[in-house]
């Protein structure tokens, strides 16, 4: 087997591919590439990443949507002006991954603009061509808007749903709470939600506002009831004020403001067609309700669409909180932690999300042990060629510790105990104390600031850990949450669970229902074209009519008698 990459020469893949990611906000798996100059060590390392990662090396005649260049100005301009001449609307996003030099020459284009920050579009080459360099921050200016069209431009699918909305006219007059990440790409659906005939009112956490975006919502006309410096009790007050407004349908992640309407608000539900909700973590109380016969309204398991589920709690969280998480540890100072290229990482749970973290990790070089309760589970781990091991062993000697359970005290006391000083410990989304922050608080552990977002919790023995966002979601309040191709798909999702309530709200079971099967299959092929492959007509119809039972007896012995 060949030698992979040097330490050196890792690092600087991660480091360029996490950056594009951050500029971009978008998705590296399932996107054709193609890589232009450069080291053949380096366009090798690279290769091998965004391979890894699920992204595709372009045939000869395909086209592609990410050009990545790592020589000269001179080998990447005509290669860059080849690309240009492409479909409309067909994005192609030009890297500057340069190791040591600037790749590409922005000059070389005609004046350049913003798209957003990090992002620059290249209006005399083409409307669908845009500049990424590596090598440099994107600006701190927020852009909301700027980031709010770049959002749209990439989420066809749920334009394509929210149209069909439009047309058929099923959404006028009715009230949607929307109660997710306020981000561009859940404004984006607000105002897909608006422009199809809804009247949408907004709320978010304080931890999850982006106050820029929450603007722009308001200049557009609709209710946004979220500021990012609001308190526990003032979140509180800006939930209900939302519920006031008396939404029909409620779209919610962490199924919050489902369980406040039940807690405070219970003469709300008999008035309600029913809500969505799109976590695991957010299913799982509603389930208990239903179980109890206190879930008063359907609640549609938008998280257990195939579309959801298979994409964006591997793809989209795998991707998003692993770059997230080495993000926040490239910005701490030397000797702070023990995290270093090609180390030992550690995933606890092998669900979806935990799937997509474990291979993220993999792909940029981390040894991956993954712990699992579940026997089944843990036996897929090992069939995907990871070693399995207790937990409380697996932590012992390493570098980095990811949940990805979304169960309270995950990482336990014992746990934080075990792991090695200088690990560092964040979550995968997740729920509150997965990381048992509270009980190393009253165990003496003392939290000391080292970093954005990073904290080292030291005990009097002079054991210490880094715990990354106080084991919050690191993607949503570290970077901008999962990609934007992702959460097109789960908004489109959500939008099919709209059109579920909207038809057939009243006839549904006060339960937790699943969406639509043909709402995820026409989400599919729409997704298909949009990811530039032609989707397969659906299948033959059955055989046997519907009304007619088929023969069950074997013909393996011949003609049955």
């Amino acid at each position: 087997m060949p030698p992979g990459p040097d330490p050196e020469t890792r690092a600087w893949a991660s480091a360029a591919v996490r950056r594009f990611a951050a500029a971009t906000n978008m998705l590296v798996g399932a996107r054709r590439f193609r890589i232009v100059g450069g080291d053949p060590r380096d366009a090798g390392a690279l290769h091998a990443l965004l391979t890894g990662l699920g992204a595709r090396p372009a045939a000869d005649h395909e086209p592609i949507d990410q050009l990545w260049c790592l020589g000269t100005p001179d080998e990447s301009t005509p290669v860059i002006e080849r690309e240009a001449d492409r479909p409309r609307g067909a994005t192609l996003v030009v890297v500057d991954a340069g190791r040591h030099l600037p790749a590409v020459d922005e000059d070389a284009f005609g004046p350049v603009v913003a798209a957003r920050p990090g992002v620059l579009a290249v209006p005399t080459l083409s409307d669908d061509v845009f500049l990424v360099s590596t090598g440099r921050d994107p600006e701190d200016d927020p852009a909301a808007e700027a980031r709010l069209r770049w959002a749209r431009r990439s989420m066809p699918v749920s334009r394509a749903v929210a149209a069909e909305l439009r047309d058929g006219g099923l959404l006028r007059g009715t009230r949607i709470g929307v109660a997710m990440f306020l981000e561009p790409k859940t404004a984006v659906l607000s105002l897909l939600l608006r422009d199809a005939g809804a009247e949408v009112v907004v709320y978010a956490h304080a931890d999850e506002t982006d106050d820029a975006v929450a603007e722009v919502l308001r200049a557009a006309g609709l209710t946004v009831l979220a500021r990012s410096t609001a308190t526990t009790t003032e979140q509180k007050d800006l939930a209900l004020a939302m519920l006031d407004t008396g939404p029909q349908i409620l779209l919610d992640d962490g199924s919050h403001v489902i369980r406040l309407a039940h807690q405070e608000r219970p003469d709300l539900l008999p008035t309600m067609l029913g809500a969505a909700e799109e976590t695991t973590s957010g299913l799982r109380p509603l389930r208990v309700m239903a179980a109890r016969g206190t879930l008063g309204i359907p609640v549609v398991a938008v998280n257990d669409a195939r579309t959801k589920t298979f994409f964006d709690n591997r793809y989209g969280t795998g991707q998003s909180t692993v770059f997230a998480v080495l993000d926040l540890v490239d910005g701490l100072a030397p000797g702070t932690h023990r995290v270093q290229p090609g180390g030992a990482a550690v995933v606890a749970g092998f669900g979806h999300v935990g799937e997509g973290v474990a291979l993220v990790l993999a792909a940029l070089g981390f040894r991956v042990t993954v712990a699992e309760t579940d026997p089944v589970r843990a036996l897929q781990a090992l069939f995907a060629g990871y070693p399995v091991a207790p937990l409380i062993d697996a932590v012992r000697d390493a570098d980095l510790v990811m949940s990805a359970t979304g169960m309270p005290d995950t990482l336990d006391l014992e746990v934080l105990r075990a792991s090695a000083d200088g690990a560092v410990l964040a979550v995968a989304g997740g729920v509150d104390q997965e990381i048992a922050v509270d009980a190393a608080l009253a165990a003496g552990a003392v939290r000391t600031p080292v970093g954005r977002k990073a904290e080292r919790f030291t005990w009097p023995d002079g054991h210490d850990v880094v715990v990354l966002d106080g084991g919050g979601c690191v993607n949503i309040t570290a970077a901008e949450g999962n990609p934007i191709e992702i959460m097109d798909l789960s908004f489109a999702a959500q939008l099919g669970a709209v059109r579920m309530l909207l038809e057939r709200g009243d006839e549904l079971d006060r339960a937790v229902v699943p969406i639509d099967p043909a709402a995820d299959e026409a989400t599919a092929r729409t997704a298909l074209a949009a990811f530039g492959s032609r989707p397969a007509p659906p299948g033959p119809l059955a055989a046997q009519p519907a009304d007619r039972e088929p023969d069950v007896r074997t013909r393996r012995f011949g003609e049955p008698s």
